[in-house]
């Protein structure tokens, strides 16, 4: 998948290096910040039974 994505974006090897790096960044910001949270309403590992 990786290969796929590295052979079809363009220009140089350098470029593509750079847009692969931006593509990464931009894809774990968006975990990060909108996924990760959204789902940790769901996740039992949040509920603490500590103090209460």
């Amino acid at each position: 998948m990786y290969a796929f994505i590295f052979r079809h974006l363009p220009g140089p090897l350098w470029l593509r290096v750079i847009w692969s790096i931006l593509l990464f960044a931009a894809a774990l910001t968006a975990l990060v910040n909108w996924v990760f949270p959204w789902l940790s309403q769901f996740s039992p590992l949040t509920d603490s039974t500590i103090g209460s």
